[in-house]
């Protein structure tokens, strides 16, 4: 018989129970970690890819494109892409002056638009069988296209050098409209050249005229008197220098207190005093000179004068063949050979009993009072002028010649231009600072025009550079001689410049600006009847 076992050393019969139960738990903890995983899963993916169906429908509503035409078999989307090219290679086959080609493309573009139109009138998509015909004609005609060279390459080539000639015949048509437009410019109308011939023989002619003349003088008080408004204008054209002191003399408040001091040439002074004495303007005093009186108006006194007089700069001013045609033709007009566009250098001279005085140009027009010209500070400056600058436009280094050293060496060339045609000098300063002669030291130093080019703009803005006064904008309007100016801008100024070429008396005037200088035009004179004024 077997002994039995120690009791210590026996096989309980519940161990296998918590073995089991340790291995159900950790698949139910198994099961729960890879539910949760799972579950972690979906909700992150689920703004990966958003559903908006709405996007597509609107995209095929802002382009217009319907069902049939995004099917991959649409008859209607190969047309279309067909007709697309077929437009662009008729512009090259024009441009390549093929006619018969571009022809022949354009009809084949109508009979596949016809059938994309019969298919949107009856509302259902073409088929293969109606349009194959129109297809193949199509793609024949884009493969001919392809072996004329009819690519983008080639396009782009015959594009520039279509733009390179463009932008040649643009140059050429430009200078010769400017040449054209200067020569408008120049030119003396016929009805002008009329009233001059016709005012002379009136002067000469009419006793009458000449009295009135004499009588007027009797107020010669009235023309050193520094109490009144002084205006000055220097000028060749009679109807111009009319409507500066008509203007002048409707507008003011007291135009007995205006005197007017005219300067013209020997041909033009004759007619201009018999003008001024047949005609009242409101009891304006008005002086007429002529500058071949002035004494000290002679080369040795003048540098401009002996420069003037020189053949080699004639011929530049009239010709422009010294410098190949470099120089604008605005900078060769043969006005600046005239003393006239000078003196405004010489006012002191010209009127050496005043103290103030306003120069005005001939061709503006007065629409304000300008009494209160006379009473503004200049701040001891000489010169009271409109500033004409806006950002970089109208600034010295666009009127001066920057690379030569005087130049730079004393000008800023950032300092703002002005305007020539309303301008209060004040005569006393004028004199004291000796303006006049720095405008000779700088016209003796511009002998060979490497400082400036020509006219008097550029000397102004060197003689009067530190000794100028802004004014008030709206004392002097710019620009109704060649731009578009705002119509308040000209409501509210008092002088209104018609500078440029345009003049409002020629024909090439700007016609919307015309009627602010011809109301100030008397045609129902018999003079300017007779000379066709109208």
């Amino acid at each position: 018989m077997r002994p039995r076992r120690p009791v210590d050393f026996r096989r309980p019969g519940r161990r296998r129970f918590p073995n089991v139960l340790w291995w159900v738990l950790c698949g139910v903890a198994v099961l729960l970690f890879i539910f949760v995983l799972s579950k972690g899963s979906q909700i992150e993916s689920r703004p990966v890819i958003p559903q908006r169906p709405y996007r597509h429908d609107r995209i095929m509503e802002g382009l217009n494109i319907t069902e049939e035409m995004l099917s991959p078999d649409s008859v209607a989307r190969q047309l279309s892409d067909q007709i697309s090219l077929a437009k662009a290679f008729v512009v090259i086959a024009k441009e390549s002056n093929n006619l018969q080609f571009a022809w022949e493309l354009s009809a084949q573009i109508r009979n596949s638009q016809i059938l994309l139109s019969n298919a949107a009138i009856r509302r259902t998509p073409l088929t293969t069988s109606e349009s194959e015909t129109a297809i193949r004609d199509m793609a024949v005609l884009l493969y001919q296209a392809q072996q004329l060279h009819y690519d983008s390459a080639t396009m782009i080539m015959r594009l520039k050098a279509r733009i390179q000639a463009l932008e040649e015949q643009m140059s050429s048509v430009s200078e010769k409209s400017s040449k054209y437009g200067q020569i408008a410019a120049e030119e003396v109308p016929k009805s002008l050249y009329c009233l001059g011939v016709r005012l002379t023989t009136e002067w000469f002619g009419n006793v009458n005229i000449q009295r009135k003349l004499q009588e007027k003088k009797q107020l010669d008080m009235k023309l050193k008197d520094n109490n009144l408004y002084h205006f000055c204008v220097f000028s060749d054209n009679i109807l111009a220098t009319s409507v500066v002191v008509n203007s002048t003399a409707l507008n003011s408040n007291n135009p007995e207190m205006v005197v007017f001091h005219l300067v013209t040439d020997e041909i033009n002074y004759a007619p201009m005093k018999a003008w001024f004495a047949m005609n009242d303007f409101r009891g304006v005093t008005v002086e007429v000179q002529k500058f071949e009186d002035f004494n000290w108006l002679n080369a040795s006194y003048v540098p401009v004068l002996k420069q003037l007089q020189d053949s080699e700069t004639q011929s530049y001013y009239f010709s422009g063949n010294s410098d190949d045609g470099r120089t604008p033709i605005k900078f060769r007009n043969p006005k600046y050979l005239s003393m006239l566009n000078h003196l405004r250098f010489y006012i002191p001279e010209v009127f050496p009993a005043l103290k103030k005085v306003v120069f005005l140009d001939d061709d503006v027009v007065v629409q304000k009072d300008l009494s209160a010209l006379f009473s503004i500070d200049l701040n001891s400056n000489v010169n009271g002028a409109v500033e004409t600058c806006m950002e970089t436009f109208h600034r010295y280094h666009k009127y001066l010649n920057y690379s030569h050293p005087l130049i730079r060496a004393h000008f800023d060339p950032d300092a703002c231009g002005w305007a020539f045609g309303m301008n209060v000098f004040d005569l006393v300063e004028w004199r004291k600072r000796n303006v006049t002669g720095i405008y000779h030291y700088w016209q003796e130093r511009n002998v060979d025009r490497t400082l400036w080019k020509l006219g008097t703009l550029p000397p102004g803005l060197l003689t009067f550079y530190g000794l100028t006064e802004p004014l008030d904008s709206s004392w002097h309007v710019l620009g109704l001689g060649y731009t578009n100016v705002d119509p308040q801008v000209i409501e509210k100024g008092a002088v209104l410049h018609f500078n440029g070429n345009s003049k409002p008396w020629l024909k090439i005037g700007i016609e919307k600006y015309k009627p602010l200088w011809e109301k100030y035009v008397d045609y129902s004179h018999y003079l300017l009847q007779q000379c066709n004024f109208h």
